[in-house]
């Protein structure tokens, strides 16, 4: 009889353990599922952001603003649909603006300040906007190609995820001034080209090849397949940038603003390289490192 009781007692344990057994696997079923739901809604996010940034940019792809950007517009050659001036006295630069449009016969619009203003996507466009077609970004391959057609070694900026279009704006002038072949920028999360970008590059955007990418790590695998070192900016490296030989084909990788390179990319990177810091701030603007590491190439190269 106690022995029966023990059997008893002993199998009710043992239906315990299966049932504790079964709440835990049914509750790991339920977390991961959970997990999956919480992977579907930030996908679901993303891609609404990303939706969100394209409807932005159709609306502010199309204008050039401020008299240096517009007379470099006109001085390129590209197409320029319309140019807006406001109505009043014409001073300065403006009569050159006015002068070069009429001769290339692009229609002049005048218009008064509120309705200027309300044209305007940035304050400060002095009288003078320019309606252009939208930005063509390049391929990656047609940023290659321009190195080899001016016979030299190819020289290109890659960007990850710089997020504020006025730093994008300063790096492009930057990077034209040093002669870079090319610029290349991620599709998601960074800035993409637009009228404050324009602006800020004071021109140099029409003589700029830019490559819009889905993932800098493809990009910079691609770079790698066509023979180009790639050069990462760290501020954890163990050269500083001056230390490096860049006299070779190169492509120098600059980080976000904030969090720098992500750790895929700076793994993907043959070298980094630091700037020094000797102040109580440990890092520099994005558009400044840029120009201090492309203007060590420079040097080296001339």
């Amino acid at each position: 009889m106690k022995q029966r009781d023990r059997r008893v007692q002993e199998n009710r344990r043992k239906e315990d353990r299966r049932k504790v057994k079964r709440r835990e696997n049914n509750r790991g079923i339920i977390d991961r599922r959970g997990q999956m739901e919480r992977r579907s809604k930030m996908r679901r996010l993303e891609d609404r952001e990303e939706k969100i940034n394209e409807d932005l940019e159709k609306m502010f792809d199309d204008q050039v603003e401020g008299r240096n950007a517009v007379l470099e517009l006109l001085e390129s050659g590209k197409d320029i649909n319309k140019i807006y001036v406001t109505k009043g006295e014409k001073k300065g630069s403006i009569n050159k603006i006015i002068a070069i449009a009429n001769e290339k016969k692009i229609v002049i619009v005048e218009k008064d300040k509120k309705q200027m203003d309300m044209i305007a996507q940035s304050q400060n466009y002095q009288g003078v906007i320019a309606i252009v077609p939208p930005y063509e970004y390049v391929e990656i391959e047609d940023i290659i190609n321009t190195a080899k057609e001016r016979n030299e070694e190819a020289f290109i900026l890659v960007l990850d995820k710089i997020e504020d279009t006025h730093n994008l704006g300063a790096i492009i002038r930057t990077a034209e001034t040093a002669g870079v072949h090319g610029i290349i920028i991620p599709k998601r999360r960074a800035a993409s080209v637009n009228s404050t970008v324009s602006k800020v590059a004071s021109g140099a955007l029409e003589y700029m090849k830019i490559a819009r990418v889905a993932n800098i790590s493809d990009a910079i695998k691609k770079l790698k397949d066509n023979g180009i070192w790639i050069c990462g900016t760290d501020i954890n490296a163990e050269k500083y940038y001056f230390e490096q030989d860049f006299k070779g084909p190169i492509a120098v990788v600059i980080g976000n603003e904030e969090k720098g390179m992500s750790e895929l990319v700076k793994k993907s990177c043959d070298f980094s390289v630091k700037i020094p810091m000797k102040g109580n701030i440990t890092s520099l603007n994005a558009s400044v490192a840029s120009g201090i590491v492309l203007y060590e190439i420079v040097k080296q190269r001339s």
